[in-house]
């Protein structure tokens, strides 16, 4: 099939719809079940749904739109699915689908298509936006009260800019620290280069400690996750030929991505491009290669020898696509584990979605607020004084949990914890 015309399959296959038994076990693993109580607010609802849609029961109308865009698509039904219902690859079909007829809003469709892939576009937008904060308007705006009351929770989540941007060190190639074992690119990604900038620094000296040589290539670029959860798959699969050309069969041992979720659609290129004739073996050497970081650490002999006493107590909140997109759930708890000091006490319900689902908690606040409100419930049920995770976005989403509820959380990146040991200790 031409590749301009893969956006005719892009809809909920029947073989996938076929898996689901409507047995309900999937409800009490689902965010918005729990929260709501609808039916049709669950996986199998959804999927119900989605096969209405599919033999011409029911139509695409505005509340099949409601009820698939409530889902956060954090997957956490596909690890307690016996059946093995694919459901990420099916609700990111529907929403496809649903975008033929009714594309995203505006604003959405301008930042996919023009703001993240556009490594000059994100720089400019991410200097205003600094200087917005170092100026001090952004104070000023929340303390004479000029933010919508309906905002707040929004423009609260919004990200700090962080300078120098990770962008300056494309290009660019880090030895390894000691005897070099690997030869690794890193993934950047597209807001983490403004905004998780340190992490990104962060993820290069822990690489470095473990004896790999790090390369940032040049041409790679956004990975289309957002895209593709929105329902852009075209734009997405844009995306992810960039980012192949720039670094499958470049003698990698592997290529490293720090974020849960982009990781997850990483992993997923060759879903994305199976039937584009140019790409589709090139898809799958490069998801072979893909490792997020903490998987690729765990996989490794680590150096644990160079880690400090971090005399902490921590908890560990598992973002939904490493734990249930890439099933990856033992590495950064044993990484973790590893750093002397350090005591991790588990939280109730640390793999139960967070509430940030990418834009969602932008999109659907109100909604995400709740989810957020059961999981800071959870969190101070713990002894402890850090939270970890794996993903920038559930990041933001609990340091404002934290603030929200004032509970002096500080909130991490599993790869800033091990930095901070590796760095005599850290505070």
């Amino acid at each position: 099939m031409d590749a301009s015309n893969l956006h005719s399959l892009d809809k909920p296959q029947a073989k996938d719809l076929d898996k689901c038994v409507h047995c309900g076990l999937c409800l009490n693993a689902c965010p918005t079940y729990r929260e709501l109580g609808v039916e049709m607010d669950s996986p199998r609802g959804r999927v119900y749904q989605m096969v209405q849609v599919a033999t011409g029961a029911a139509q695409i109308d505005d509340s099949y739109r409601e009820h698939l865009g409530l889902c956060l698509a954090c997957r956490g039904c596909e690890t307690a699915c016996p059946s093995g219902v694919p459901y990420g690859r099916l609700i990111e079909a529907a929403r496809a689908e649903i975008a033929v007829k009714h594309p995203p809003p505006f604003a959405m469709r301008v930042a996919y298509r023009y703001l993240l892939p556009s490594r000059f576009n994100l720089k400019l937008a991410g200097t205003v936006l600094w200087l917005y904060e170092k100026l001090g308007l952004k104070s000023m705006a929340r303390s004479l009260g000029l933010i919508p009351k309906g905002l707040r929770d929004a423009e609260a989540l919004a990200p700090p800019m962080e300078k120098p941007f990770f962008y300056e060190s494309y290009g660019k190639t880090f030895p390894a620290i000691g005897k070099q074992k690997y030869r690794v690119a890193l993934l950047g990604g597209c807001i983490a280069n403004l905004s998780f900038a340190r992490l990104n620094d962060a993820t290069v000296r822990v690489l470095q400690r473990n004896g790999c040589e790090v390369v940032i290539p040049a041409s790679q670029n956004c990975c289309g996750a957002l895209q593709v959860h929105a329902g852009m798959r075209d734009e997405g699969r844009a995306l992810a030929r960039q980012n192949i050309d720039a670094m499958v069969d470049a003698g990698y041992d592997a290529i490293i991505c720090n974020a849960g979720g982009c990781g997850s659609t990483l992993k997923e290129y060759d879903e994305l491009l199976e039937h584009d004739p140019q790409y589709a073996d090139k898809a799958k050497r490069f998801v072979a290669q893909l490792k997020d970081v903490n998987e690729f650490l765990a996989s490794t002999d680590w150096n644990k020898a160079d880690l400090k006493p971090l005399p902490i107590k921590l908890t560990y909140q598992d973002s939904c696509h490493l734990s249930h997109g890439q099933k990856i759930r033992l590495a950064p708890r044993q990484l973790l584990k590893s750093i002397p000091g350090l005591q991790l006490n588990e939280m109730p319900g640390s793999d139960v979605c967070c509430g940030s689902a990418g834009v969602y908690n932008v999109v659907h606040t109100d909604v995400s607020m709740q989810i957020l409100d059961s999981k800071m419930s959870n969190v101070r049920k713990v002894d402890a004084q850090y939270i970890a995770t794996a993903n920038p976005g559930c990041m933001l989403q609990l340091r404002y949990g934290a603030q929200k509820y004032g509970t002096g959380h500080e909130v991490l990146h599993v790869v800033e914890v091990l930095d901070r040991s590796y760095s005599a200790g850290g505070k």
